[in-house]
């Protein structure tokens, strides 16, 4: 991801002025920091929240994709709010995805009444991600339960009681990633599919989201961007 991001924001005219991985963390200082407009945060569920804070704690806007670490987000999103900056969180941002998240919820709301059907979730990605479910396919399943309240719970296994939401996690190679939303019932069927061709897709759209909160404060989600 981090190079398809630079691929794509170079290209776009933008310059990479700090670059953090594994080997380098020590040069992730307030004073390296502060050269950039925007910070944009792709790691892992072990590192992210901590990154995130150095980023607030210099003063600085940050798009984050990474996901698995969600139970931090209150306090992540009160030290960019004490600090006066911008922060933008996206389980995908991908502009697909973020239209088959409107599908997602419009889909829902019809199905809402029809109790006949079930709904279930399966999420394809490669080897490589880290966590699972997918941040895309838990979204996904909260938008399915606001509008299903029978639902109360999603599981990453095969549900053992009605008001469970099962997302089937598998991971191949490669696979830059697919969700299926389906309902099903003894009549038919009806499923909902985003399937990713690569990264560049993620990539554009995280840095279509830099440049949105360049000159902002607060706290923005991708509708914000794409003005949904």
């Amino acid at each position: 991801m981090g190079k398809a991001i630079e691929r794509i924001a170079v290209a776009k005219g933008h310059e990479i002025v700090l670059k953090i991985d594994l080997d380098n963390g020590h040069e992730m200082t307030a004073e390296n920091l502060s050269k950039a407009d925007v910070a944009i945060e792709f790691t892992g569920p072990s590192g992210a929240a901590a990154n995130l804070l150095k980023c607030a704690q210099a003063g600085i806007r940050v798009i984050c994709g990474s996901t698995g670490w969600l139970e931090q987000y209150a306090v992540i999103k009160n030290a960019f709010e004490k600090k006066g900056s911008a922060f933008l969180y996206a389980s995908n941002f991908s502009i697909g995805v973020n239209i088959f998240f409107e599908l997602n919820k419009k889909l829902a709301s019809l199905m809402a009444a029809h109790r006949e059907y079930g709904v279930e979730m399966l999420e394809i990605h490669h080897t490589q991600k880290k966590d699972a479910p997918s941040g895309t396919a838990i979204t996904l399943a909260e938008q399915v339960m606001a509008e299903i309240p029978s639902l109360k719970s999603w599981v990453n296994r095969t549900p053992q009681n009605p008001g469970e939401l099962p997302i089937l996690s598998e991971r191949v190679d490669p696979a830059p990633g697919t969700h299926e939303v389906k309902y099903h019932s003894a009549i038919d069927d009806i499923e909902i599919i985003h399937t990713a061709h690569s990264r560049e897709g993620f990539a554009g759209g995280a840095v279509l989201a830099a440049e949105y909160i360049r000159d902002k404060k607060g706290i923005f989600s991708m509708k914000d961007v794409l003005g949904f």
